[in-house]
């Protein structure tokens, strides 16, 4: 048997008119020839909606007691042998009475639709199970009827009857929603003007909601690629870099241009993990999106322009903002086309805004002297540069010919190579610049001068310099990757570390005080909040004189530490 249909009217608080909507709904299909049958309807004593029962069909209710009361519900056998074409079930959230075949309504309506019959029923914003606390938040009253938001997703047809805050205030003013006794009350605490509106904005953005996710649905089995701008996406490229809250705030004004518009950001990071923004930097922006309204996604991907573009279309996204490269010139000039250039390249019919912001094209600037080698490290290329450039000279000079010259000249190159690969730039360089006069002078006619006669053995000593400055920069890059990476290892290796001491039964925060003080190397640990010592561990000797027993939690009642014991801290002694 085909399943029946279900037609659900979205109201955002009583008295707007959706059980009048529905019977309005019901006498039409009526007056067209269709079987329609009101299965139930609360008619809360409304002249109007109890006058739009005329002419049709009702089934009785079915009357049960519970303790010493008459409670009327659904009858849903009634329902299900009379069979109509079309059932009008009023308010799908609603609590049956104990003792019926089910708890729920919408359960009722379950079953009357698996018999394949049509239903038309209603329903408040209030009662979706997902808004339930976000209205208590914004009315102060609790609703304790519930409909699962599946039931009302799974809905064939959600329409919304829409009343303005203030007309329904007036409504409520000349008695059509509630009693006399009760009008002053429920317009001052229910019904309050800031109440309504919100409601009714909850009501328009949960349908707007669901339309868009028919719409992604039907996109996604017509295999529509294209963008339909049925409202304003604008996504937002975080690099964590300093720009990020520039091209925020420029993505915001975009997408705030349009009614509805949404902003989204996205972060793509490698699968490696190696190419990491500042997990300050993105926090911060991922509060500013938050705080801007919008939503915050991270991707993982090596092609970050194809990852930002296939992001944006599946979020049928109208416009992409990004930022203006920091890459220098040069950079830019050997690196090839930049993330900009691809997305532009890719977008397609996606709007992209290149946003300039202060950290665009930085400056060329000199190379730390320290990079990311150790200190051991540049020493040893300084001595092998040292050392190994008189040997190599000595040697190429016993066994120098005029047929030589090219070995030689391939000879010292694999010197610098070698001091680059072990030092970094530095030491690369001062070899480089020192094999470079090595050659002119023993080597090249007129012999035992440093003068450059030719523009070739000029351009050969650029040559050197250049050769050391690429094979050490990606040396120091190569070393900052791997430290990053043993990094994370050990900061990974640390959190794994204190979860299973947490799941073998110690305490949290002394399994990671303890954990904390064995991975720096450090005599004594001590955890502060607010001036108060919660818990130390390590040598009492070393953690100073308001320190508490060793590896003892100093519990609710643990002493403030003082400032001058604060201050007497030795400098291994960590504290937070």
């Amino acid at each position: 048997m085909k399943r029946g249909r279900l037609r659900v009217l979205l109201g955002a608080a009583p008295g707007v008119g959706k059980t009048y909507a529905m019977l309005e709904e019901g006498r039409r299909l009526h007056a067209e020839g269709k079987d329609v049958v009101v299965a139930v309807v609360e008619t809360h004593d409304r002249p109007a909606t109890a006058a739009m029962l005329e002419g049709l069909e009702v089934v009785p209710r079915l009357v049960r007691r519970h303790r010493g009361i008459e409670l009327t519900d659904l009858d849903l056998e009634a329902v299900l042998d009379r069979a109509p074409a079309i059932a009008l079930v009023d308010e799908l959230a609603h609590t049956n009475a104990p003792g019926l075949a089910h708890d729920k309504r919408w359960q009722d309506v379950q079953s009357i639709l698996d018999a394949g019959i049509d239903v038309i029923s209603t329903v408040n914003i209030q009662h979706i199970e997902s808004l339930n606390d976000v209205v208590q938040q914004i009315t102060g009253v609790p609703q304790r009827e519930t409909l699962p938001d599946s039931v009302l997703r799974a809905a064939d047809q959600v329409e919304v009857i829409d009343l303005a805050p203030q007309s329904l205030r007036d409504r409520l003013a000349e008695g059509h929603v509630y009693p006399a006794a009760r009008i002053d009350a429920a317009l001052s605490n229910y019904f309050r003007l800031g109440n309504l509106t919100a409601l009714r904005e909850l009501a328009l953005l949960w349908l707007a909601d669901e339309v868009d996710t028919a719409l992604k649905n039907y996109r996604a089995e017509h295999g529509i690629d294209s963008k339909w701008e049925a409202r304003e996406r604008v996504v937002v490229a975080l690099t964590g870099g300093p720009e990020g809250e520039t091209l925020l705030r420029r993505g915001a004004r975009i997408a705030g241009r349009a009614a509805g518009g949404e902003l989204l950001a996205v972060h793509v990071i490698s699968q490696d993990g190696l190419r990491s923004a500042h997990p300050g930097a993105l926090a911060a922006q991922r509060a500013l999106v938050e705080k801007l309204g919008g939503s915050y996604h991270q991707l993982v991907g090596d092609d970050v322009p194809t990852a930002l573009v296939e992001f944006a279309r599946a979020s049928n996204a109208t416009q992409l903002v990004i930022g203006v490269s920091r890459r220098t010139r040069l950079k830019a000039a050997f690196s090839g086309p930049g993330i900009g250039t691809t997305v532009v390249r890719e977008s397609g019919d996606i709007d992209v805004h290149v946003v300039t912001h202060s950290a665009a094209g930085e400056r060329m600037r000199l190379p730390r002297i320290g990079g990311a080698l150790s200190l051991r490290r540049r020493l040893a290329g300084l001595g092998l540069a040292v050392v190994g450039g008189p040997l190599l000279t000595a040697l190429l000079v016993a066994t120098h010919s005029e047929e030589s010259i090219t070995s030689e000249v391939l000879s010292y190159q694999l010197l610098v190579i070698v001091v680059a690969l072990v030092g970094g730039l530095w030491p690369a360089l001062f070899a480089a610049l020192l094999s470079g006069l090595t050659l002119d002078y023993f080597f090249v006619n007129p012999l035992y001068t440093v003068t450059i006669a030719e523009p070739a053995h000029a351009l050969a000593l650029v040559l050197y310099l250049a050769n050391a400055g690429v094979v050490s920069y990606v040396v120091d890059l190569a070393a900052r990757r791997s430290r990053s990476a043993q990094r994370a290892a050990g900061e990974s290796e640390l959190l794994a570390t204190v979860a299973g001491s947490v799941l073998r039964g110690e305490d949290a925060v002394p399994a990671l005080v303890a954990r904390t003080r064995e991975a720096f190397n450090l005599t004594g640990v001590r955890l502060f909040a607010g001036g108060t010592l919660l818990y130390s561990d390590g040598s009492p000797a070393q953690a100073g004189p308001d320190t508490p027993s060793q590896r003892s939690p100093s519990g609710p009642g643990a002493p403030s530490s003082s400032p001058d014991a604060t201050s007497q801290r030795p400098s291994d002694d960590c504290s937070a």
